[in-house]
């Protein structure tokens, strides 16, 4: 008898903020096997953001070690492939023989907002955001490599190559180094127009050419793993190696919003909307981002700091007695703090939040603003306070989708996901927002599935993309008109608000380091993966 023909499967690789998930895929959709590690984020210092490589390195290998395995022992799945999602806009100085000089900085790393903030005010910031679609902020890689020159020049002499952490694992598991476009498009150092390394950017970070990763399509499957790395991860040294895409460009595919007009939506302990294009775009005011996803097709939109994080501040703040005693009462911690919030009126008779607790970017790309509170009166009450919050975020995703709109882009429907689909109250609330109907899909995998179907498509184990099985839905919501009507007169204040405050920021941010402070040990703040970013 012969023996059953197996299902091939790729395994998608996602490298997030604090962990990552490895998840071997079939052809239909079908998740067979997964695993995930995780690792720490430091914050040595305020502002800082940063791993060990060598942690993030073993985490990636354990995970991906431990679903092949957990796949072949089904017996019916033969891994054929290897495809990879990584979080956007990390940098690592590394020596001539591929050893890291610096740590892994993250996107949420903001120590070189200074030098983000006089790049930007300048004709030369506002080309670079032209040319390589990432907004000049401290997130971008260019920003990080002026902060090194400037502030550890003789390390920033050493450095041999700046590269980003899937950089750093394809060239110690394939012995190349390589970018893929759409990870390089966040580095706000690649010429979105020629996929090439822009001059421009190069010569204002004091870069030569070679001191990055060659350039590849996220389609690329011509590399190949070292016969050791095979064997330590139980795969042929033939397995094909996909390179793969950036988290935020992926999540876009991994939710089904690749049509004309179809934005995706994530609300997580961060925020993002994104809308594939089938040519790279520039919004003129500056306001949004644009990423490579896969050959001819592109994602723009704008990423937020503040989701889940400031709802989880203000549950801490102003609802903590609520949280300690849901689980006595049988409801989870998350419900209390958004049914409290469900008590006040949409609008929250007058008490606007500006959400920036930690920071902002979209649509303003700007590490300088922090959270404000205006309008607050005698009568309310902490369920306006909580309210209000997440009233915050939806308006500035809002803004988001009118950035888009105001540059030419249509938009009329939305695929989200995230954490936040779990609150009825949040969910209707991001509708009215938005004023579209909002269609919650399932995507637990997100950017692993998004980074899967990528490599489905690069070997061939499908036509394209779009022939991949959509997201399952789980709950369409349709906006509230009277409510849509509440948010939208209120959105002017949001936006006149921020630009208000812009003086009052500068000014408080030059006087910090004067005012006395509760602790002097180091803070910690709490990041989860992206979808954008």
């Amino acid at each position: 008898m012969e023996p059953a023909q197996r299902t091939p499967a790729v395994v998608g690789i996602d490298i997030g903020t604090t962990a990552t998930k490895a998840v071997a895929f079939t052809p239909d959709g079908a998740a067979v096997a997964s695993a995930s590690v995780p690792y720490p984020l430091l914050v040595p210092s305020p502002g800082y953001a940063e791993q060990d490589p060598a942690v993030v390195l073993a985490a990636i290998r354990t995970a991906t070690a431990a679903a092949v395995r957990r796949a072949r022992r089904l017996g019916t799945v033969d891994v054929v492939g290897i495809s990879f999602s990584s979080a956007m806009h990390s940098l690592i100085g590394v020596d001539a023989l591929g050893a890291p000089l610096t740590p892994l900085i993250t996107w949420a790393d903001t120590r070189s907002a200074p030098q983000a903030e006089a790049l930007s005010e300048t004709p030369t910031g506002r080309r670079l955001h032209e040319l390589t679609g990432t907004p000049v902020h401290a997130m971008s890689p260019l920003c990080k490599v002026l902060w090194f020159r400037e502030n550890q020049p003789s390390l920033a002499e050493a450095v041999d190559r700046w590269v980003g952490v899937k950089d750093l694992l394809l060239h110690r598991w394939c012995g190349d180094w390589v970018i893929d476009h759409s990870t390089a498009s966040g580095t706000g150092l690649m010429d979105l127009a020629s996929l090439q390394w822009s001059p421009l950017a190069l010569e204002t970070a004091g870069l030569a050419e070679r001191a990055l990763p060659r350039l590849v399509p996220s389609t690329d499957a011509s590399l190949r793993l070292l016969d050791d790395v095979a064997g330590d991860l139980g795969l042929d040294p033939g397995v094909s190696v996909v390179a793969g895409g950036g988290d935020g460009p992926l999540s876009n595919l991994a939710v089904g919003a690749l049509e004309p007009g179809v934005a995706a939506c994530s609300i997580g302990t961060s925020g993002a909307l994104r809308l594939t294009t089938a040519a790279p775009s520039y919004d003129p005011a500056g306001r949004s981002f644009c990423y490579a996803l896969l050959p001819g097709r592109w994602v723009i939109g704008g990423a937020i700091n503040n989701g889940g994080a400031a709802l989880r501040w203000a549950a801490d703040t102003f609802a903590a007695d609520l949280v300690e005693i849901a689980p006595e009462l049988g409801d989870a911690p998350e419900s209390a703090v958004t049914d409290l919030a469900a008590r006040a009126p949409a609008g929250c008779e007058g008490l606007v939040v500006l959400p920036y607790l930690f920071s902002e970017r979209a649509p303003h790309w700007s590490s300088l603003p922090s959270g404000a509170c205006i309008g607050l009166r005698s009568h309310h009450r902490r369920e306006h306070l909580v309210r209000a919050v997440l009233e915050g975020v939806c308006q500035q995703l809002a803004l988001v989708l009118d950035a888009l709109r105001s540059s030419g882009h249509t938009v009329t429907r939305v695929h989200a996901t995230g954490g936040f689909a779990a609150s009825p109250l949040w969910r209707q609330m991001l509708a009215d927002c938005l004023g579209l109907t909002v269609t919650c899909v399932s995507a637990a995998e997100g950017s692993a599935w998004g980074a899967a179907a990528l490599g489905l498509q690069a070997i061939g184990l499908v036509g394209s993309v779009d022939e991949l099985p959509a997201p399952a839905v789980v709950q369409v919501v349709e906006p509230d008109p009277a409510t849509v009507a509440v948010y939208s007169a209120l959105r002017p204040v949001h936006e006149g608000l921020y630009r208000a405050l812009v003086p009052l920021y500068r000014q408080l941010r030059d006087l910090e380091t004067l005012l006395p402070s509760a602790s002097s040990e180091a803070f910690e703040v709490e990041v989860e993966e992206l979808q954008e970013s």
